[in-house]
């Protein structure tokens, strides 16, 4: 018989395994493994043949009770290969058993461990941890058929329709609108202080240097006065005062 690079042969002989054509190693290269031509005694032996490729098990879309109490409708998936052909022979007798034993048991492994976790959690980093442990609790139950988990995937996670999903909108967009606020309130606060102190510091350097010479201070704050009395948008304002008034001073250069 004639044993294909991505096939695995256990030979069975009155019911029992005896030996194992091109078992899959991880670092055997490709044509070291034993495919090709191979003997056997016809009617006494027969053979299984397990795929050596990455196989998939999918798992029903199913609904999920969350820590926070939330119903989630998920779609998952598992990948595995056969590593103990012999065992998954005796075991389970066929890859399609494998994949049938498999289902109920990630399902299981996967309500446990979101049943930990909140809906929140699984958008954020957290869910690539939740996947590890759903990963390693399905993989070491797969040990018991000759399999290895490579890999489990979450397709889909969802609210259902209706009230459940509506409401948890309704949260995030609350709590994304406390958000905003908070950061708004913040960004308020930091600019009054600093308008404080930069107003207290040019305080500090009017008065440093209005403290050194009193006369143009004197001088500054009649021009300050003048512009506001005199200049008015509508040229209308009229001031009556003896040229020998305190407020004149200036302009007779005093």
């Amino acid at each position: 018989m004639v044993v294909p690079e991505t096939m695995q042969a256990v030979i069975v002989r009155t019911g029992e395994p005896v030996r194992v054509v091109n078992r899959f190693r991880p670092n055997a290269d490709f044509g070291q493994t034993g495919a090709g031509l191979v003997a056997r005694i016809p009617f006494l032996e027969q053979v299984v043949w397990i795929d050596k490729r990455v196989l998939d098990v999918d798992m029903e879309r199913q609904q999920v009770l969350s820590v926070d109490q939330r119903r989630l409708e998920v779609d998952a998936y598992a990948r595995f290969r056969i590593i103990d052909p012999v065992k998954m022979v005796e075991t389970a007798g066929t890859t399609e058993r494998v994949s049938e034993q498999l289902q109920p048991i990630l399902n299981s492994v996967l309500r446990q461990e979101l049943g930990k976790r909140s809906f929140a959690s699984l958008l954020t980093a957290d869910r690539g941890e939740a996947m590890k442990n759903i990963r390693n609790g399905l993989d070491r139950e797969a040990r018991e058929y000759g399999a290895q988990v490579i890999d489990v995937r979450i397709k889909r996670a969802d609210l259902p329709d209706g009230t459940p999903l509506e409401s948890a909108f309704a949260r995030m967009q609350s709590a994304r609108n406390q958000e905003a606020t908070t950061i708004r309130a913040q960004g308020e606060k930091n600019a009054q202080i600093t308008r404080a102190q930069a107003q207290a510091q040019a305080s500090k350097t009017y008065a440093d240097s209005f403290g050194k010479d009193p006369a143009f201070y004197d001088f500054y704050r009649a021009m300050q006065s003048y512009d506001a009395t005199f200049a008015s948008k509508d040229g209308t304002t009229s001031i009556i005062l003896s040229p020998d008034n305190e407020y004149l001073k200036q302009f007779r250069g005093k």
